[in-house]
């Protein structure tokens, strides 16, 4: 019989050592490396014999299949996030920033699900319960009949919540606190949080109840503990925003009863938050149309359609290395649009600090806003203003040309319905409705972008020479 290795795993980040240290390679921390057995609960440790496993029954991809139950809190942004409500028998992690408003949407949907007759149990590591009846008075729902709990031992967790009826719906705020009785180590290490996640999963599984974890994100952005918790559950969640603005977004980034990269937005009040059935009309709401180096980008998110407004300031430098600033879009992304203007377009920008903001505070990850981007650079440049009935999306390749990007219907329809009469695009973009639209602008290169912006890419360059 092979001889088992033993490993070591970092308590903070849950690097693996094969041997013991004293400061963690991954995180720099020190004395967080303990002993930990990979063969723990296979076959009951090592030392012992596996026992031998029983055949499970084969079948084929053909047969029908039933549509997973689930239970629909009424909150419509909530629902499309998770595919249509919360799936029995399944666990979601949600996460976010400190004071972002995770309980607060939880508690909301708590009690939407209380006043349909489901059983809800809430249970907070993190707050004493006067604390979560102070959040539930202020939004309205200290009249429902959520069940509250305050404890953190997760062997106390599962004895109560398998008294009585079945509960439809767990929260359990937050994963960080959890602690077991099984593992030798502080609350919050990745040992406990992995033993409490595992033992709150397999709740959800036998019992069908529907299973909500809160988990804190580190400085990065990444959800606390070790990554392995977001693949053992079905669905994570990560409800994201900027403290200084009154919206929030609620971002599916895997669902395996749904679709991901679907989004929710809700507006922050005094008495909780409120859903945003139109973002668009959010997110372009004190836009200044005459103002050079704005565009509108009609973007997706998901299966919903999108348009923010792109702002550009270009100014003159004079530091040795200009300036690049961006908020709410890839640096990089930037640079590379910076340099396709330089080299196929003439527009140079080398004596010049770039700062470019998305507008809200709303973050754009696809490559169709490279053309909206370019338009926005290019009219601060030249101090033209863009049309105030535009719209601008398409891919930049490092060719200048550029590419046509999907679902370029939904982005026209989203368009046309909040008033914007034409549409900068691919010019070999699919899927273009005919009739009832004008299109006053496919392009074939960023080159068209710049002339019909700058009047000609050469009168551009001559302008900046005489500044």
């Amino acid at each position: 019989m092979a001889k088992t290795k033993t490993q070591f795993v970092c308590q903070n980040c849950g690097t693996v050592h094969t041997r013991w240290a004293g400061k963690c390679d991954g995180c720099g921390e020190w004395n967080t490396i303990v002993e930990d057995d990979p063969m723990g609960g296979i076959g009951g440790g090592p030392g012992k014999t596996p026992k031998k496993g029983r055949a499970v029954a084969l079948t084929t991809l053909s047969g029908e299949t039933e549509e997973a139950p689930r239970v629909q809190t009424g909150i419509s942004e909530l629902d499309r996030v998770t595919g249509g409500g919360f799936v029995r028998g399944s666990a979601v992690l949600v996460g976010g920033d400190p004071g972002i408003g995770k309980s607060t949407l939880l508690m909301q949907a708590a009690a939407a699900l209380s006043r349909g007759g489901h059983r809800i149990i809430y249970v907070s590591g993190e707050e004493a319960v006067a604390q979560v009846r102070l959040r539930a008075q202020r939004l309205g729902a200290a009249n429902t009949d959520v069940l509250l709990a305050a404890e953190t031992n997760v062997e106390d967790i599962l004895a109560t919540l398998a008294e009585g009826k079945r509960p439809d719906l767990v929260i359990i705020d937050s994963i960080q606190t959890l602690w077991s009785d099984t593992a030798d180590s502080a609350p919050g290490t990745v040992t406990q949080v992995r033993t409490g996640v595992q033992a709150m999963i397999r709740f959800a599984k036998q019992t069908g109840a529907a299973m909500v974890l809160v988990g804190h994100v580190t400085k990065e952005g990444q959800i606390a503990g070790p990554r392995v918790v977001e693949h053992m559950v079905d669905a994570v969640l990560y409800f994201e925003g900027d403290r200084g603005h009154h919206y929030r977004i609620l971002r599916t980034v895997k669902n395996r009863f749904g679709p991901t990269d679907e989004i929710g937005v809700f507006e922050m009040s005094d008495k909780g938050l409120r859903e945003v059935s139109n973002p668009s009309e959010l997110f372009l709401g004190e836009r200044n149309a005459k103002a050079p180096g704005a565009a509108v980008f009609a973007g997706m998110e998901g299966t919903r359609p999108v348009l923010v407004e792109v702002q550009a300031l270009v100014a003159p430098t004079s530091l040795g290395t200009p300036r690049r600033a961006v908020v709410g879009w890839d640096s990089a992304r930037l640079s590379m649009i910076l340099a396709v203007l330089e080299a196929h377009c003439g527009v140079k920008l080398g004596q010049h600090d770039v700062y470019l903001n998305v507008a809200g505070g709303y973050r754009i990850t696809e490559p169709a806003a490279d053309v909206a981007v370019a338009a926005a650079l290019v009219s601060s440049l030249a101090n033209v203003p863009l049309p105030s009935e535009r719209v601008y999306f398409g891919e930049v390749s490092l060719s200048g040309a550029v590419r046509p990007v999907s679902q370029t219907a939904q982005r026209l329809k989203e368009a046309e319905k909040l008033g914007f009469s034409s549409a900068m695009l691919p010019a070999s973009s699919a899927e273009i409705p005919k009739g009832g639209k004008k299109r006053s602008s496919e392009i074939e290169g960023l080159p068209d972008l710049v002339v019909e912006i700058a009047g000609s890419a050469r009168k551009l360059g001559k302008g900046q020479e005489e500044d």
